[in-house]
């Protein structure tokens, strides 16, 4: 029987998400490789490299992760503002990138880093601080 969360064999099911919507200097086989949503982005998963503590999650579109690969800074897509953002440049809390993983669908990326100060916006050490409550069934 297979296991749900199995990745499929064979040719995929859905057509990779159309080409960056930004021109970018990301090497060609890696950009191909990436499903992006109709924004032209992917999901990126930011951790701290020693711990695996899960810091924050932002986007990125090809140029973003070209800047990201080739200048050691993590950098990302506002949304909101349109525009690219270099984490610290404002807040002076810097991400330093130590490896860059394409996940196995290609539409997220994780970011392991050498955070320095906090991740959040809000000043946490991490964007995740608030717990919610799990009232299901206790795992066997």
């Amino acid at each position: 029987m297979p296991v749900p969360d199995a990745p499929v064999t064979g040719a995929p099911t859905d057509p990779p998400a159309p080409g960056p919507a930004r021109p970018s200097r990301l090497d060609p086989a890696i950009a191909a490789r990436l499903r992006r949503t109709a924004d032209g982005l992917v999901a990126a998963v930011v951790r701290q490299h020693d711990s695996g503590e899960v810091l924050m999650v932002a986007w990125m579109d090809d140029e973003a992760l070209h800047r990201t690969l080739t200048t050691g800074r993590a950098t990302y897509w506002s949304r909101s503002r349109r525009e690219y953002w270099v984490k610290g440049a404002t807040s002076g809390h810097h991400q330093y990138v130590r490896s860059v993983a394409l996940d196995c669908d290609g539409d997220a990326v994780l970011v392991s880093v050498d955070q320095v100060g906090a991740a959040c916006h809000t000043g946490h050490r991490t964007c995740f601080f608030e717990e919610l409550p799990v009232t299901g069934a206790e795992a066997p």
